[in-house]
């Protein structure tokens, strides 16, 4: 499946003509479907340039689960390198613009607490600005009776908040207040969003709910949290 969408020029020409809109703008990136990974970081490094002057934040995806082999990059060396060559990156841009963007990565919910303690480890040391926890899950555990249980991609919402929960948790007590996290995954109310601040979380984000409750949800948790 791949990140099926227009591309980084077409993102940034959406958000050079949304002239009004006074908000905060997140780009989230990847690496293409048929780049293999020895490769991805040229690809990375592409969307980071043209997002960097119109971004207010960067994500880096490591994890979604619909483009094949992409959380291999989770591993800690991959990461390690990666997050080097694109903190070098940032920094150039940095003066290039004039401002500062930061870099979060992204990473998925399917960690067992070792990855997550060498991973919180690579962070750390690499200077990662933040961390997004979590995209979708692999596990089909909570929806096993569906009869689109087996289908591949990644499950969101109410199925994958346990797990993404928990994986923020294990990271908030590695990262402490050094590296902020953004809480993700089935938020769907305003005691989703304040289970995740208790596990850890900076910030909270919310897809899935957005569809289904669209952006009156957005606003009835930022009034009362």
């Amino acid at each position: 499946m791949g990140f099926n969408n227009p591309g980084i020029h077409a993102g940034v020409a959406n958000v050079r003509s949304a002239k009004s809109f006074d908000g905060i703008i997140g780009f989230n990136i990847g690496k293409n479907k048929d780049t293999p990974n020895e490769n991805a970081a040229d690809d990375y490094l592409i969307c980071l340039r043209e997002a960097f002057p119109v971004a207010d934040y960067i994500a880096v995806n490591l994890s979604s689960p619909n483009t094949p082999g992409l959380r291999d990059l989770q591993g800690a060396e991959a990461s390690a390198r990666l997050l080097d060559r694109l903190k070098t990156e940032q920094q150039k841009l940095a003066t290039e613009h004039g401002k500062q963007v930061p870099l979060l990565f992204k990473i998925a919910p399917d960690l067992n607490e070792t990855h997550i303690r060498d991973l919180s480890k690579v962070f750390l040391d690499g200077g990662l600005d933040g961390l997004i926890a979590t995209n979708t899950t692999l596990d089909r555990e909570k929806v096993a009776d569906h009869p689109r249980a087996n289908e591949a991609g990644g499950l969101s919402g109410r199925p994958v908040f346990e797990k993404s929960t928990a994986t923020l948790r294990m990271f908030a007590s590695h990262l402490g207040s050094k590296i902020p996290i953004i809480g993700v995954g089935g938020i769907s109310s305003l005691k989703d969003a304040q289970s995740k601040i208790a596990a850890g979380a900076s910030l909270v984000q919310i897809y899935t709910s957005f569809i289904y409750q669209g952006p009156k949800l957005v606003r009835e948790i930022a009034k009362s949290l």
